[in-house]
């Protein structure tokens, strides 16, 4: 999968969402990433509650 394809999901909500520690340094979710690789079709972000 390109860099390119990655940020279309991510931007659609197709793919877990990153966060960024600093400028250089983005991270998801492991429990996210988790559920997109079980099933990434049908995968939708789930809004996180601050």
């Amino acid at each position: 999968m390109s860099r390119e394809t990655w940020r279309k999901l991510v931007k659609s909500g197709r793919a877990p969402q990153p966060q960024r520690w600093t400028e250089r340094c983005t991270v998801y979710s492991n429990e996210e990433v988790h559920r997109w690789m079980k099933d990434p079709a049908g995968y939708q972000a789930q809004s996180i509650a601050a």
